[in-house]
């Protein structure tokens, strides 16, 4: 892939490690999350749900900029924890928070709806024979929303891929730092003569959705298939 230039390799290897950090540190919480709305009753469930998906309803614009002043060094949240080493505003850490958090609701919703076509009684079954709750989840309800599990995991990840707004406010477009894919279409598009690259680095994100897709896929009937027998 001699054709894409130093900055362009920088924005798509920084887009991949962002994503991956984003769908890996995400995916506990998800799984979760997505089990105690599709089994739990609770006070403050429908709220938990409503903060779930905020992210899918308010602009990304909004996400970032609340981010920022919530995580920025000048807040009491973001000064605590740099005063630990933790940062997270103008950094790669900080657009991996971001993106986590914008595609944290597709993830959610593909674990969700795949316990929630998980018959109870067989959960049931098992508790019954004296297995414990986390036994129970850890031998038979796992095994049967792996499919979805993949499936969140990999949405997510595409949607690391692609987000720019939330990324952009919280963290800026420093190239070689926080400049993803998105943020490097952007920059190029500001400057005369720098289509070309931007739609080389166009090109590579329509490759990485669409082969996150098709991968999803593939596992999701394989995973299913292996279950299934």
């Amino acid at each position: 892939m001699d054709w894409l230039g130093p900055q362009e390799w920088t924005a798509v290897a920084l887009s991949l490690k962002v994503s991956f950090w984003a769908m890996l540190a995400s995916l506990p919480i998800g799984v979760l999350t997505a089990y105690a709305l599709a089994r739990w009753r609770f006070p403050g469930r429908q709220m938990l749900n409503g903060l779930v998906h905020l992210p899918l309803i308010l602009p990304p614009v909004v996400t970032g900029y609340l981010l920022l002043m919530t995580l920025s060094p000048r807040a009491p949240l973001g000064a605590a924890l740099e005063a630990v080493g933790i940062i997270f505003a103008f950094r790669w850490t900080g657009a991996a928070l971001a993106a986590a958090i914008m595609g944290f609701p597709l993830m959610v919703r593909a674990i969700r709806l795949s316990i929630e076509a998980v018959d109870p009684k067989l959960e049931e079954a098992a508790a019954t024979l004296g297995a414990s709750r986390l036994k129970v989840f850890a031998t038979i309800t796992l095994p049967l929303i792996l499919p979805g599990v993949l499936t969140g995991a990999i949405l997510a990840f595409a949607k690391a891929m692609g987000e720019f707004g939330a990324t952009i406010t919280f963290v800026s477009n420093i190239p070689g730092q926080t400049q993803t894919l998105p943020s490097a279409i952007y920059a190029f598009l500001q400057v005369p003569g720098g289509e070309a690259s931007a739609l080389r680095l166009v090109a590579v994100s329509i490759a990485v959705a669409m082969a996150a897709l098709a991968l999803s896929e593939w596992l999701s009937r394989r995973v299913a298939r292996r279950v299934g027998a």
